[in-house]
This record gives C-alpha cells, sequence and structure tokens, in this order.
C-alpha cells in the first residue's frame, strides 16, 4: 500500500490541537509537511489576529500554569504573547461564605512558598491560539481552514473525507472539543452529565487591587472565582445553579455589580462590570477511551472537567506534552500510528485525568452545598488544609503542574 498522505493529521486548531502540531515537529522530529492541522474558524493565512493592543479583555481566559508555560515555551508560542495582556498571578485565596478571605480557615496559596516566582499567568484564550497557530506556521506547519466529514479506518491508514478534499494520515488526533466529530465518528462512546450550574464570565472594574491573587469563596449555589487581569480589573466565573441564571442575567449593569459585590463578600471592594455578560452551561464529559484503532483523543474531545480550578486547557496541554512524548520515543522506523505507544499515552493521560476530575467533582460536592453535616466536615477539612503549610505547598505545586512525572514539555525540556 502506498504511503499515506500525512503521517499525523489534527482535527482542531485550538490551544491544545495547535500545540500539539507544533509540539510534533519541535520536539519529536515530525517533517512538517507531514502534519496536517485543520481547523474550521481559521482566518485567511491559516491564522487568527490576536487581541489589539487597546482592544477590552476577552471574556474567555486561561489560568495557566507553570507547566502550561513550559509546553507554550516548547512549542515557540509563549514570547509571542503580548506581555502587557498577560497577568502573573502570585497567590490564590480559597474560602467558605461562611467564612472570610483573611480567616484563619481560608486557604492561602503562595508562590513564594513553593520557591516560586509565580503560580500562573492569566491570559486570553484568542492570544494562546494566535501565538500557538503562529508558532506553527513558523515550525513549517500551515493550518488548514477545513471540516472532517467522515473517516474511514483501515489496517494502514485513516482516510479522511474533509469538506474541501480527501486524504490520508498515518494517525488521526481529534482536538477538535466536547462535541468532538472524530470521537463521534472513530465510535468512541463518552459518559456525560450536567453540573446543575451555568458559568457566567464577565469582566470587572475592582475598587481594590487585585494583589496579583486569584480570588474564589464557595457559595451554597457554586463557586465564584475573581482572576486577575492587568491594571485594576479581574475576570470574573460565577458558577450559578440553573435556576438562578436567568435572574443574574435580567439585572441590570448595576445590579448584577452589587449582587456581585456581595456575594464576593467585598473583598476587591466595590465590582462594577465592564464588559457584556456570557454564560455556558457545566458539564462534566469522559471518553470511554482516547484511542481507537489509528485514531486518538486529546483535550477538550477526550475529557471535560468543572471549570472551578481552572485546570482544563492545563489538563489538555499535557495530555499534547504526552502523546508527543509517546511519538518521540518510538524507535525509528516504527508507524506513528502504533497501537503500542498510542495505549501508552492512554493509559497514562486516562489516570492523571480521571484524578484531577474526580477532585474538581469532589470539591463541587462538598464544598457548593449548605451548611449541613457533610458541609461542616468538608469545611474542617479546608481548615486543616490551610493550617498545614505541607499540605499548602502540596496543593501550589499540583496547581502549578509541577508535582510528580510530566512529560517533557512541561517539565521545560527543549528538544
Amino acid at each position: 500500500m502506498s504511503r499515506p498522505d500525512y503521517d499525523v493529521a489534527i482535527v482542531g486548531g485550538g490551544v491544545v490541537g495547535a500545540a500539539l502540531a507544533a509540539l510534533l515537529v519541535r520536539q519529536a522530529r515530525i517533517d512538517p509537511q507531514r502534519v496536517l492541522l485543520v481547523e474550521r474558524e481559521l482566518e485567511d493565512g491559516g491564522t487568527i489576529a490576536p487581541p489589539a493592543v487597546d482592544a477590552p479583555f476577552d471574556l474567555r481566559v486561561w489560568a495557566l500554569s507553570q507547566a502550561s508555560r513550559n509546553v507554550l515555551r516548547a512549542a515557540g508560542a509563549y514570547d509571542l504573547l503580548d506581555s502587557a495582556r498577560v497577568q502573573p498571578y502570585e497567590a490564590m485565596r480559597v474560602w467558605h461564605e461562611g467564612s472570610t478571605a483573611e480567616s484563619r480557615d481560608a486557604l492561602r496559596f503562595e508562590a513564594a512558598a513553593v520557591g516560586a516566582v509565580d503560580l500562573g499567568v492569566i491570559v486570553e484564550n484568542r492570544a494562546v491560539q494566535a501565538a500557538l497557530l503562529s508558532g506553527c506556521i513558523a515550525a513549517g506547519v500551515v493550518p488548514q481552514r477545513d471540516t472532517l466529514v467522515s473517516l474511514t479506518q483501515s489496517a494502514a491508514a485513516v482516510q479522511l473525507q474533509l469538506q474541501s478534499r480527501q486524504c490520508t494520515a498515518a494517525l488521526l488526533i481529534g482536538a477538535d472539543g466536547a462535541a468532538s466529530r472524530v470521537r463521534q465518528l472513530a465510535g468512541i462512546t463518552s459518559t456525560e452529565r450536567s453540573y446543575g450550574q451555568q458559568a457566567i464570565v464577565a469582566n470587572l472594574q475592582c475598587e481594590l487591587p487585585h494583589q496579583q491573587t486569584a480570588w474564589q469563596v464557595f457559595l451554597d449555589t457554586g463557586p465564584l472565582a475573581l482572576l486577575p487581569l492587568p491594571g485594576n480589573h479581574c475576570s470574573l466565573v460565577w458558577s450559578m445553579i440553573d435556576a438562578r441564571v436567568p435572574q443574574l442575567l435580567e439585572l441590570s449593569a448595576d445590579e448584577f455589580s452589587a449582587a456581585l459585590t456581595r456575594a464576593s463578600g467585598g473583598v476587591l471592594g466595590r465590582l462594577q462590570l465592564t464588559s457584556a455578560r456570557a454564560h455556558f452551561p457545566l458539564r462534566r464529559l469522559s471518553a470511554q477511551r482516547y484511542v481507537a484503532g489509528r485514531c486518538v483523543l486529546v483535550g477538550d474531545a477526550a475529557h471535560v472537567i468543572h471549570p472551578l480550578a481552572g485546570q482544563g486547557v492545563n489538563q489538555g496541554l499535557l495530555d499534547a506534552a504526552a502523546l508527543c512524548d509517546a511519538v518521540a520515543q518510538r524507535p525509528p522506523q516504527e508507524d506513528v500510528g502504533a497501537l503500542r505507544l498510542l495505549r501508552r499515552y492512554e493509559r497514562g493521560r486516562r489516570s492523571g485525568n480521571a484524578l484531577v476530575g474526580g477532585l474538581m467533582d469532589a470539591l463541587d460536592h462538598l464544598l457548593s452545598r449548605p451548611p449541613d453535616m457533610a458541609g461542616r466536615l468538608a469545611r474542617e477539612g479546608m481548615s486543616v488544609v490551610a493550617r498545614s503549610a505541607l499540605l499548602r505547598q502540596w496543593f501550589a505545586r499540583q496547581a502549578m503542574g509541577t508535582a510528580g512525572e510530566a512529560p517533557a514539555a512541561a517539565r521545560g525540556v527543549f528538544s
């Protein structure tokens, strides 16, 4: 049989898919001409424009861990970000509405306690995606604006029917989000359930300085997070039970700002809405497997978790780095789509993602609830962590992505 048109085809040019395309060239030494990156929402030139210097901040932001920044550096993208639109955060405060951010029971995670300059950075999704797509182009991968229609697998390749043409690839990677077409066409089932919450996102002006700190309060109706942005601004992620969302969205800007100030306990003084409000349903999704023949899933195509700790994109970037490791470490003559190396990726990342997802579920279930027995026990557990320097350091390293084993790119090991 003739050689496939591509060694690797990636469907989905968002943050995870674009990072993986660049990593495969830079870290795994795949010929860039043998990598196909397909994204249906590209602009002319195979990329998207980053936010303008003076543009308002996007509503969709990421809290990138130290490990994720390393992945972006390995992909040749981090230095392409506009530093004026990137906000480091040096600390995190987490408390329950029955307490205060200054209480002894509140959790305080500080970068200095683990010998780090910061815990991570807050940056806009559009800025990260634009930088990664530019990193792909610099590495020789030209993203294609196209859509996957169907696929057919054989022992030697995957045949892709795109909207514009047909082609074949030795390995097909689904990085196309929670509603993954690749997952569906590959016959991979998934389990899904609603959290019964929606996330309301917006940008805010803060009366008090945010102190380069990420603030999160657990309310009975769901967690509320204030993520620092450059200047005296914050990004809001307010997870709210479904029944209350319409009421909040119907409030005027001033009424919403007042409700938000009360809900946050005034931790940053008076908060003022400076943008539109958007909302989206929160759900948990887990693919039953990550591999089917020569198809493999990464990022939200494989797993979606609660955003309360901002770990979704960080887990997706770890997927990309781990799959790159598996490809890079194969023997020279081994097929890039060999099941052995795909299973290796699957074993490592399924367990890691399940652990993080389960932890997020437990925190949301235990801390976002009325003060019954289980709720009191959970808050007592938070108090124990708050009083233990060792436990706080452990959680800080988890948030930074520096705990335990990590893929080469995530550890800052660049080829």
